[in-house]
């Protein structure tokens, strides 16, 4: 399956060209087909938008997190408490993957809003409803427009023909702001949320998407891999055997009970360079001085996160020549 995968990635890439991945969205697993770019999007960014503050960056890194905020909907949103907290953990990081977004509404105009409510200038992009039963499920991207841009016109899903994945990922690429456009830092973010009653079918199929995603004609080789897994870093099955591949999270709990790990970043450890080699578990029980019952109101999943440098290949690494389609 991942010959055929490769195989099919490249010709796609001589024939289509540029043209499609700016047109068209990358699908498939056991072989890769385009089809037209579907419903994903986010706010428009109108031309009157505020100039952005410069951000100041401890370390001249950016921070990435993931987040599986259990069951996010209109009722954990309209808890003004749980809603704040949610907000107060969002402005810790430069972007935020979410995962188990519940909700027929679109909330996010208003959880950004909450998010912004100090000032701040974070921004989003969402998938599409995603999975088998009716408790469907959608992906976003959170990120702080001051430090943060993102390519909307790359934003994807990852078809599944094959229904190997219960919730296929949602893919975004990015670029952090500050260093000059050819020396900024550019990643490309897979979203995903696996079903834990198929984690070991689920981990095998994320080791081709990772192949796929980094050689789906863009040239980004910065993939990096998160969400909630559902397994620790010792049972992540093929995904785990991919050549050169690193999680940042092992060895510590990631649910708010304390006593699993689910969470994780994962990239190549070879083409990351970026990577700093700082990470952590926010736990929201010390941070906020709650209850864990008061903390299980927010999720039962704590987020994890990851620091890279602002610049590609490192404080003062290579000269990125990738093509970005800014949003602004």
């Amino acid at each position: 399956m991942r010959k055929l995968v490769s195989l099919l990635v490249v010709s796609a890439v001589f024939c289509g060209g540029w043209y499609f991945l700016q047109t068209f969205e990358i699908q498939g697993l056991d072989r890769i087909s385009l089809g037209p770019r579907g419903s994903d999007a986010s706010r428009p960014l109108g031309d009157d938008a505020p100039a952005l503050p410069r951000v100041e960056r401890q370390g001249g890194a950016v921070r990435i997190a993931s987040f599986n905020i259990q069951v996010f909907g209109e009722k954990k949103l309209a808890n003004p408490r749980v809603r704040s907290l949610l907000a107060d953990i969002v402005r810790r990081f430069d972007v935020v993957a979410i995962q188990e977004i519940r909700s027929k509404q679109d909330i996010l105009p208003q959880f950004v809003d909450a998010i912004n409510a100090t000032g701040r200038h974070y921004d989003y992009v969402i998938g599409g409803r995603l999975g088998r039963s009716n408790s469907k499920e959608q992906y976003a991207f959170v990120f702080d427009t001051a430090s943060i841009e993102v390519d909307r016109n790359a934003l994807y899903t990852v078809s599944d023909p094959d229904d190997l994945l219960h919730r296929e990922p949602l893919v975004g690429w990015f670029r952090v702001r500050g260093p000059t456009p050819d020396q900024a830092f550019t990643f490309s973010l897979v979203n995903i949320h696996t079903d834990p009653d198929e984690t070991t079918q689920e981990l095998d199929a994320l080791a081709d998407v990772f192949r796929a995603v980094r050689d789906d004609g863009r040239g980004e080789d910065d993939v990096i891999l998160l969400g909630d897994l559902n397994v620790d870093d010792r049972h992540l099955g093929r995904l785990g055997q991919v050549s050169q591949i690193h999680w940042a999270v092992s060895g510590v709990a990631t649910n708010t009970r304390g006593n699993k790990l689910y969470d994780n970043i994962i990239f190549s450890e070879l083409a990351t360079s970026e990577y700093t080699g700082r990470w952590g578990v926010f736990d929201m029980i010390r941070e906020f001085n709650i209850t864990v019952e008061d903390a299980l109101e927010i999720s039962d999943h704590m987020p994890v996160w990851a620091e890279f440098s602002l610049y590609e290949g490192g404080q003062g690494g290579r000269i990125a020549t990738r093509p970005f389609n800014p949003s602004r």
